[in-house]
């Protein structure tokens, strides 16, 4: 066993400046408070772009910048090398949202506060950060109060779209303008696509009801959300 410790000692350390149980240490903590960041995004994420791989990647981000870190200490050459080992790598996979974005930078800032050995400033980092994330999402900062939806109709290919639900916007809408219009059905029918703003204490359903009545009982499908959808 004093052999074994002996031996584990001599190997504890890669140039004499970096420590197994250090590293270790600094490993589990950059894993943990990416966990906390990525529960927090998982928690505020709103939308139909979420991805469980994406949250995997933030931790495992985290784990690796503060790896690197370690790994570069003070040493120029080690960061030089760094860099055009990892300049050979190329990222295709497009980031959705921007608010992904921010959630990566902040598990790499976990990642080298860590690495470096500012352990209190990782943990203030994630403390400030986490409640922050919560606060803009619980009480919709920088939302803009809207009632615009998407609406997606179907209509006979010889009938006029400008007057066909002229009487029915004008009822239950405050603004509408017509976003797309497609052939369907070798010009059969049409798909229009409107932006609209529906008038106060106006009862979805019926507004519905009374578009399936002007187009012959075809379809008709409402989104909500127009900001975050992609037509």
């Amino acid at each position: 066993m004093p052999e074994f410790n002996e031996w584990f000692r001599g190997v504890s350390a890669v140039g004499g400046d970096i420590n197994v149980w250090q590293t270790l240490t600094t490993l589990l903590l950059s894993f943990f408070l990416a966990l906390v960041l990525a529960y927090v995004y998982r928690q505020t994420h709103r939308g139909v772009s979420y991805s469980v791989s994406f949250v995997h990647s933030m931790i495992l981000m985290a784990v690796t910048v503060s790896l690197i870190m370690i790994v570069i200490g003070s040493n120029v050459a080690r960061a030089f090398s760094l860099v055009g080992a990892l300049s050979i790598i190329r990222f295709r996979t497009a980031v959705k949202e921007p608010r992904d974005v921010a959630f990566l930078f902040a598990t790499m800032a976990i990642g080298m506060a860590a690495g470096t050995g500012f352990y209190d400033l990782a943990i203030l980092f994630t403390l400030f950060v986490a409640p922050a994330v919560y606060f803009l999402y619980r009480f919709q900062i920088g939302a803009q109060p809207t009632s615009e939806m998407l609406l997606k109709l179907q209509l006979a290919g010889d009938a006029d779209h400008r007057t066909a639900f002229q009487e029915v916007f004008y009822k239950h809408l405050s603004q509408h303008s017509l976003l797309s219009m497609e052939t369907l059905q070798g010009g059969a029918a049409l798909e229009l696509v409107y932006s609209v703003h529906l008038k106060p204490k106006v009862d979805e359903r019926e507004l519905m009801e009374a578009l399936r009545a002007a187009n012959g009982g075809r379809k008709v499908v409402m989104l909500t959300g127009a900001q975050n959808v992609d037509v």
